[in-house]
Formats: structure tokens, C-alpha cells, sequence
């Protein structure tokens, strides 16, 4: 299941701060600026609404985490979710098994970062496209995804993350109004390798 929301200020923060659980609301009160606190806080609620409609838990979940900051639910081992969020979106995704997702919002192209982060091959595929800024996220939010799936955050092998059968199996979106780019990796999209 895949929530997406673009709407960051279309709830009270006041009230939804006083209705998630105190674990939460510290979390994301130790951001500075308003718009990381609602982006924390609308990932969170977001996280609600598929328990609710997936899986029918209407009670405010507690996360506990991996050994590289992957987010996991306490109560429910057998639930896999992942968030991200971007100035310009947030996003959950729910499954049966592990998942990762990552959104992006679309940026002046930055070569020195692709230069330590895209392989050749990428480098060349990004600088033949017609909107490069556009390529990069494409293929930032892909290998972001798949290390989110994996639990092992940015690694040194970010170059070489992709593989084409793995690339077929991604599903990455990008907005209509080309804002930000997502993608969605799960355990399933591994395998098939």
C-alpha cells in the first residue's frame, strides 16, 4: 500500500502533536523549522491511515529502530512500512514483507554529487537526457529506495546498487508537475535479480 500526500499544511499541527504518542511528538520536535515538524508529523499520521485501512489497527503504533535508523513497528513484527518525505511531499508505504521508499523534490543538477554517487553508465544516462535534474532524482530515489528496503542506509556501494532486472521491478513515479520523484523497493523487487 502507498500513501502519498502533498497537502503538508492541511492539518493542525498543534492538535496532531497533542495526539501522537509522546515517542513521536519528541521525535519530531527536535527539528527546528516548522516544515520538518509537519513533515514528520504528516509521515506519521500517514503511517496511521494504512494500519487503519490495511489492516484494520486503529491504535497509535510505537516505532523502534534498526541498526542503520530503520524505522520498525514495536507491536507488529510481521508489518513492514517506510517513509520519506521532501519539501514538496511525504510518503508511506506498507507490506508484508520489508519495503523502502524514498521522495525527492526536483533540484538544480549537481554533478559533483552524481559524480560520487552515479556509476558511468548513470552518469552518461543523466547527461543525455533532456532534464538531467529530473534523471539524477529518478536514479537518486531508486538506489535510495532499494538501500531503504535493505535496512543499510547510504553505503559505500550506492555506485552499483542498480541492476537491470532490479531497475524492471522498481516503481518510481515522477509528479505530473515534476516537483519530486518517488520510488518504491520491496523484498519481492530483491529477489527477482
Amino acid at each position: 500500500m502507498i500513501l502519498l500526500s502533498e497537502h503538508i499544511y492541511d492539518f493542525d499541527l498543534d492538535a496532531a502533536l497533542r495526539e501522537i504518542p509522546e515517542q513521536r511528538r519528541k521525535y519530531a520536535l527536535r527539528y527546528k523549522n516548522e516544515l520538518d515538524i509537519r513533515l514528520c508529523v504528516k509521515a506519521y499520521l500517514l503511517l496511521c491511515e494504512g494500519l487503519r485501512k490495511k489492516y484494520d489497527i486503529t491504535d497509535k503504533p510505537l516505532l523502534g529502530y534498526g541498526k542503520y535508523g530503520k524505522p520498525m513497528l514495536v507491536e507488529y513484527s510481521d508489518i513492514y512500512f517506510n517513509i520519506s518525505h521532501c519539501k514538496d511531499a511525504v510518503i508511506c508505504v506498507l507490506g508484508n514483507r520489508p519495503v523502502g521508499v524514498d521522495v525527492e523534490s526536483v533540484t538544480p543538477f549537481n554533478r559533483e554529487l552524481a559524480l560520487h554517487t552515479m556509476n558511468d553508465k548513470e552518469l552518461k544516462q543523466i547527461e543525455a537526457s533532456l532534464c538531467p535534474n529530473v534523471e539524477f532524482i529518478n536514479l537518486w530515489t531508486q538506489k535510495e529506495a532499494v538501500l531503504k528496503c535493505l535496512g543499510s542506509g547510504i553505503s559505500n556501494n550506492m555506485k552499483n546498487i542498480l541492476t537491470e532486472n532490479l531497475l524492471e521491478n522498481l516503481t518510481t513515479v515522477i509528479a505530473p508537475n515534476r516537483k519530486f520523484v518517488y520510488t518504491v523497493c520491496s523484498q519481492e523487487d530483491l529477489f527477482l535479480q
